[in-house]
C-alpha cells in the first residue's frame, strides 16, 4: 500500500472525516443493512445474518470506524478483527460477495461524500470483502 500523505484519504483520521465521522459510519451501515433487508439479490446473504440485527450493525461500525482511521472500537468491544477466521463457517463466493458489495454502493451513494471518497471508499472496500471469500 502507499504511503498516504496528509490530506489524502487514508490518512490518519481523513476518511473517517470524509465520512462524516462515527456518526455518518452509523448512517452508512444503517443504509448498508436496510439495502440487504430490501434488495431481492441479498437473501442469500441476508439468511447468513442473524434476525436480530444489532449486533451485526455495531460490529460493522466498529470495524469500519477503525478501518477508516478512526478509534480502534472494535478492538475494545471485541478484541484483535481476524475477518477471514470470523467468516470461515459461511459460504461466501463471487456471487455473495458482489451482493454485498452492491448493498454497500447503495449505501454509499445515499451519503452525502464526496464522488472522490465515494469511489475511493468503494475501491478500498472491496478488499476485506474479497478476504472473507471461502470459495471460488
Amino acid at each position: 500500500m502507499p504511503e498516504r500523505k496528509p490530506g489524502e484519504f487514508g490518512y490518519e483520521d481523513v476518511s473517517l472525516q470524509a465520512m462524516g465521522g462515527e456518526p455518518g459510519v452509523r448512517r452508512l451501515v444503517d443504509l448498508f443493512y436496510d439495502a440487504m433487508e430490501s434488495r431481492p439479490g441479498a437473501q442469500r446473504i441476508r439468511a447468513m445474518h442473524p434476525e436480530d440485527m444489532s449486533e451485526s450493525r455495531d460490529k460493522l461500525a466498529a470495524f469500519l470506524t477503525g478501518w477508516l482511521g478512526g478509534p480502534k472500537r472494535f478492538r475494545e468491544r471485541w478484541g484483535k478483527i481476524q475477518i477471514p477466521v470470523a467468516h470461515r463457517h459461511l459460504d461466501i463466493g463471487a456471487t455473495e460477495r458482489d451482493a454485498w458489495l452492491a448493498c454497500m454502493q447503495v449505501a454509499i451513494d445515499a451519503m452525502s461524500v464526496s464522488e472522490g471518497f465515494r469511489a475511493y471508499f468503494m475501491r478500498e472496500i472491496a478488499v476485506p470483502a474479497n478476504r472473507v471469500m471461502t470459495r471460488d
